[in-house]
């Protein structure tokens, strides 16, 4: 059987699926934070937690109110969006003016609050939801058993990905909002409200944590700390990519899961650590990040 670095290869591409699965949340949150960032100039250090609020929304839809899957893949990121958007304009929008440090501590303390509440109501430990009957089974690849719901998560996070760098990038509507973060006051003039653009673009970052938190809540225990511990290592791979780029934010996600997912084959030690040494050695090299502009 045909090796690298020692391994059969089977394994390998076992180890990149898998990580490509990671892979896909990476993208998804470090895409909301990139938004958020390249559009309104906030660093949301609170984004694990609205993650985990995404998560814990389809949980209680669930088990409250019998809310299926598919219903909280639409519901969750609207209501935690919404959620998001009421902090914008109350506590956000006054710290616009001000250092951006300023955005950075009072998202970091919200993070807390969030996680606090959310410890005090449930407990830490961690609480299952299941599969959807329509995404349960495997698939056989040959060189691995893929769950078929992991797959799905590849697929959905993709498109979500390249649907949010279209709009952006390519339609009407993200050219004015490129407009609207440059020259509000311009933008101003021609009659649109650049202050409710702003609330509705932050309130779709925050959506896409929140979806990210329901495709990955079958995956992973939902729980209180699932976003601290994810939040992280999302922020070294908009760093990587480029803060505030879009495309950045989704190559750099895929791709450094892939890397992690391949590092845990030939040095399961440095697998927690590997994107930080790849933020360190980008940082060096392109402090502006993959496809940062200067």
């Amino acid at each position: 059987m045909t090796e690298i670095f020692g391994y059969p290869i089977p394994v390998i591409l076992g180890q990149l699926m898998l990580g490509l699965v990671n892979g896909s949340f990476y993208a998804m949150l470090s895409l909301g934070l990139a938004v958020i960032f390249g559009l309104l100039g906030v660093v949301n250090f609170a984004h694990g937690a609205f993650y985990m609020l995404g998560a814990f929304a389809a949980l209680i839809g669930l088990e409250t109110f019998g809310i299926n899957y598919w219903l909280a893949l639409v519901l969750a990121p609207i209501v935690v969006g919404a959620f998001g958007m009421v902090i914008e304009r109350l506590l956000l929008r006054p710290l616009y003016k001000l250092d951006p440090l300023y955005g950075l501590l009072l998202t970091f303390g919200l993070a807390l609050i969030f996680e606090g509440l959310m410890r005090e109501r449930f407990g830490s430990s961690g609480q299952t939801y299941a599969v959807p009957d329509a995404l349960q089974g495997v698939f056989n690849l040959g060189f691995m058993i893929l769950p078929i719901y992991r797959a799905w998560v590849i697929v959905a996070s993709i498109t979500v990905c390249l649907v949010t760098w279209f709009v952006i990038e390519r339609t009407r509507l993200g050219a004015t909002l490129r407009a609207a973060t440059e020259n509000p006051r311009l933008v101003q003039a021609f009659g649109i409200n650049v202050p409710t653009m702003v609330m509705l673009t932050y309130g779709a970052g925050i959506g896409l944590a929140a979806l990210a938190g329901v495709l990955s809540a079958p995956v992973i225990q939902v729980s209180p700390l699932m976003g601290s511990s994810l939040v992280v290592v999302v922020f070294a791979v908009v760093v990587i990519g480029g803060m505030g780029s879009i495309l950045g934010a989704i190559v750099s996600g895929l791709a450094l899961g892939m890397v992690e997912g391949f590092t845990k084959v030939i040095y399961p030690e440095a697998s927690n650590i590997v994107v930080f040494v790849i933020m360190a050695i980008v940082l060096v090299l392109r402090p502006a990040g993959l496809f940062g502009r200067e």
